[in-house]
C-alpha cells in the first residue's frame, strides 16, 4: 500500500488498506520522522523492517521492544540511489541507468475529448509516481492520494487491471472516481474497457502503441479522460 496525508499515522492507515493481508512481515518506508502515534499503529502488525529519516525518542523506545524488527535511518537525499541498476543472468551482468527521471506534468498530453479535473490531475501525478516502482506489467488504482489496488508482474496488461480491481475490492471501498496508472501503453482497447469496470474516470499511461487511436476511441466512448506521458517505466 501507499498513501500521503498530513498526519503520518493516518497515511499509514490509508496505505494499509491497499493490501492489509500482504502487509504482514513486510517493510514500511516513510519520508518523515516516525512519531509515537505512527509507532503505535505499526506496532499492531508484524513488520520485518521500518525505514525512515529519523525516529523520535518515544517512538524509538516503543519500537525497540519488538523482536526481530530492524529500524533503519535513511536520509531522504539517498532515496534515489546512485543512479545505476544492476541486472544479472548466470555470470553476465548488465549495468544501466536507474529510472530516476523527473517528469514535468506540463509536458504530458491530454489525448481524449474530456480533460481531467484539477483533483484528477493531482491524483494522476500521485499515481504516476507510484506505478514506476511496481513490477511490469504494472497497473495501479488510486483515489484521494491513496493506493486502492495493484496488479503486478503479469504477462497480460489486462490481467494486471483485473488483479488491481480484485485487490481494491478487498479493501471494501467503493470503486468510483478512481485514477488508473499503467507503466506502459495499452496494446488493445480491452484494458480501457476493464479500467472503466474498475471505476476509473481518468487514466495515465505512456502511449506509443500502434493501436493508440483505438485505445483513445475507447476512452472517448466511455467519456473518461486519458493522459499520455510519452515515457514508460518498465520494471523487470
Amino acid at each position: 500500500g501507499a498513501a500521503t496525508h498530513p498526519e503520518l499515522a493516518e497515511a499509514f492507515r490509508k496505505a494499509l488498506r491497499g493490501d492489509s493481508l500482504s502487509a504482514f512481515g513486510g517493510i514500511v518506508a516513510c519520508n518523515r520522522c516516525i512519531d509515537l502515534a505512527m509507532a503505535e499503529e505499526m506496532g499492531k502488525i508484524f513488520f520485518e523492517c521500518i525505514i525512515a529519516p529519523d525516529f523520535d525518542a518515544e517512538a524509538l523506545a516503543l519500537l525497540q521492544k519488538k523482536k526481530n524488527l530492524r529500524l533503519l535511518k535513511l536520509a531522504p537525499a539517498t532515496f534515489a540511489g546512485d543512479g545505476k541498476a544492476l541486472q544479472s543472468l548466470h555470470n553476465t551482468f548488465l549495468s544501466q541507468e536507474s529510472d530516476t527521471i523527473v517528469e514535468k506534468p506540463q509536458d504530458w498530453k491530454v489525448v481524449t475529448r474530456k480533460s481531467p479535473s484539477p483533483e484528477e490531475w493531482k491524483e494522476l501525478e500521485f499515481s504516476w509516481k507510484l506505478v514506476k516502482h511496481v513490477k511490469s506489467n504494472a497497473i495501479i488504482l488510486t483515489r484521494d492520494l491513496e493506493l486502492y489496488g495493484v496488479g503486478a508482474g503479469q504477462m497480460s496488461r489486462v490481467d494486471s487491471v483485473k488483479i488491481a480491481r480484485m485487490k481494491a475490492l478487498q479493501g471494501k471501498r467503493e470503486l468510483q472516481g478512481l485514477v488508473l496508472a499503467s507503466d506502459a501503453f495499452f496494446p488493445f482497447r480491452d484494458g480501457i474497457d476493464e479500467a472503466v469496470n474498475c471505476g476509473a474516470t481518468a487514466i495515465i499511461q505512456p502511449g506509443g502503441s500502434i493501436r493508440d487511436e483505438e485505445v483513445i476511441q475507447a476512452a472517448n466512448e466511455h467519456q473518461i479522460s486519458m493522459i499520455f506521458t510519452g515515457i514508460r517505466h518498465f520494471k523487470h
